[in-house]
């Protein structure tokens, strides 16, 4: 069973956790290694030179206070100069999180969306697919800025949100990545049934924990063989039809 971790933050492991999750996994052919800030972006380039299975996205997370000017300018002006070293431009998006817990004001989050419309600019001039964190209410607002700028390559990473929602992003063939919590979480499950197999990735988001039989152990790509076992089940086909076709879906996406 072959598999590829459509989004992940290998820079945020400890080297010899990297060096296990690459040697323990035969059927691991590739991770997508998102980033958090510049500093992440050159570790997750560093690690991507270092591990030809390690294919890196640059990105701001947003998830986070907002970048003062030249730290902006100067992530940018970075990723411009290594453009043609990322798969994408990610993980960028909107601060769901952080609005939830009143740590953002209505201000701050126009300045959050301005933040974003400049990534989606950038992924539309460079070519790039474009990995976002957007969910529930954040989600539409995000496929309006997609429709704006005609970016048609987009990942909405561990996505949840309102069939509506789901119904505009597959309209617009936007794709989808699911996690193990799918093996656990009702929400999820009712998701992938609807859901395109054709427009779907498997991710981990690692190191972030899960919970249910994942729980108190270290996020790794091999909990995605019980993703793609759990999606067999719900599509009703075979865990290897599933297995081929989400490793073909993140191949033709990224370019890997």
């Amino acid at each position: 069973m072959k598999m590829i971790d459509a989004h992940i933050h290998v820079d945020q492991y400890k080297d010899q956790e990297i060096e296990s999750i690459l040697k323990s996994s035969d059927s691991l052919e590739a991770l997508l290694s998102v980033s958090f800030d510049l500093e992440s972006c050159k570790r997750n380039l560093e690690l991507s030179r270092k591990y030809q299975k390690i294919k890196p996205a640059f990105g701001f997370h947003p998830e986070q206070s907002l970048p003062a000017e030249h730290e902006l300018g100067r992530l940018v002006q970075w990723m411009g100069e290594h453009q043609n070293d990322m798969k994408a431009v990610g993980e960028v998006g909107l601060p769901y999180y952080l609005r939830m817990d009143q740590k953002v004001s209505n201000s701050q989050f126009g300045q959050y969306k301005e933040l974003l419309e400049l990534f989606i600019r950038l992924a539309k001039k460079w070519d790039k697919p474009i990995v976002l964190h957007a969910v529930y209410d954040d989600a539409p607002e995000v496929c309006d800025l997609l429709e704006k700028h005609s970016v048609e390559k987009a990942h909405f990473h561990w996505f949840k949100g309102e069939e509506k929602t789901v119904a505009r992003m597959i309209q617009n063939g936007y794709f989808i990545s699911v996690t193990p919590e799918i093996v656990y979480k009702e929400k999820i499950q009712r998701l992938v049934r609807g859901y395109p197999l054709m427009l779907m990735m498997i991710e981990t988001d690692g190191p972030w924990p899960f919970e249910g039989p994942f729980m108190g152990k270290m996020t790794h790509p091999d909990m995605m063989k019980e993703t793609i076992f759990k999606m067999a089940e719900i599509k009703k086909l075979s865990e290897t039809e599933v297995s081929e076709r989400l490793v073909g879906n993140t191949k033709e996406f990224y370019g890997i």
